[in-house]
């Protein structure tokens, strides 16, 4: 089915705000230029938006209640594109987009519900990490989205009538991408990945999913505990769900749930588990770094 109407969307926050002026950039820069601009403003106002950018933007302005948690400020954006949109590219304000991203995300919704890309990684000011994050190599979406997660609202874009079927977003969830992500896998979606790097990826000290070694214990620990309500949340909504799908992904909850009972209870083991994690190869993707199956003869006895 053709995208006649397709929204790039993002949310700007005070974090990201330092940060927008240069995704803005990227995006007047996109050779797709067909698409309607969606922003969230949680945080900031549009009018701060606008002057650190230095001009004026055309688009369709959100602005979030004080206090809005980040599940309920994506759900109301997410439920007025998809009413008004055939599909919709995500992007962190934080980041910056290749010139094709857009292009190639219109391309990839011709055959697929949603595609997501691999990202650059960069750090602070911008400068190229020499690193590539996305879809490990050799592994498929079936092997991946129960255990952690390549699509991200930075690197994805997902056709609006398999988002609807992923609504509402809980106003508790923290991890809304991997929530789309698992509830459309589960219900049969067709994913794809392009293994192009389409975005760059920000690195810098607030990310709520760290992705670069070392790890600390309290991340490992705070990772370990939004992961297990990302499974709580998802298994609350998996009545619909295929039923092969929906056993993988409460295994995989079972897993992060006994991991966390052996980190949270005991410092030592979670001490232990810290410092053989930082001396693993690195995996490229959200929260590979909770569970680990090299290191489960640390925590899982």
């Amino acid at each position: 089915m053709p995208l006649s109407r397709v929204a790039l969307y993002t949310a700007v926050h005070p974090l990201s705000l330092k940060y927008v002026a240069d995704w803005a950039a990227s995006v007047r820069a996109q050779t797709d230029q067909g698409f309607d601009l969606w922003i969230s403003v949680d945080g900031v106002a549009p009018a701060e938006v606008v002057r650190a950018i230095g001009h004026d933007l055309d688009a369709t302005w959100l602005v979030a209640e004080p206090g809005a948690t980040v599940g309920r400020v994506r759900d109301e954006a997410i439920t007025q594109m998809v009413a008004a949109c055939d599909a919709i590219v995500f992007t962190d304000s934080d980041d910056r987009l290749a010139p094709s991203r857009v292009e190639a995300a219109r391309k990839g919704l011709r055959d697929l519900d949603g595609y997501g890309c691999a990202l650059r990684l960069m750090d602070e000011t911008g400068a190229d990490l020499g690193e590539t994050f996305g879809w490990p190599a050799g592994e498929d979406v079936e092997a991946t989205m129960p255990r952690y997660n390549v699509m991200g609202l930075s690197n994805t874009a997902w056709r609006s009538e398999v988002l609807r079927q992923c609504l509402p977003v809980p106003a508790a969830c923290e991890l809304v991408d991997w929530y789309l992500a698992t509830q459309a896998w589960g219900r049969g979606a067709r994913l794809g990945f392009d293994r192009v790097c389409r975005m760059w990826y920000r690195q810098y000290g607030q990310a709520t999913a760290p992705v670069r070694p070392p790890f600390s214990a309290e991340q490992v620990l705070r990772g370990a505990e939004r992961v297990v309500g990302h499974y709580r949340l998802v298994l609350d909504r998996a009545y619909r769900m295929e039923a092969s799908r929906l056993a993988r992904l409460q295994e995989a909850a079972d897993r992060a749930r006994r991991f966390l009972e052996a980190v949270g209870g005991s410092p030592e083991t979670l001490a232990r588990y810290v410092a053989a994690l930082n001396d693993l190869p690195l995996e490229r993707a959200w929260w590979t770094f909770i569970a680990r199956p090299e290191l489960e003869n640390l925590w899982n006895r």
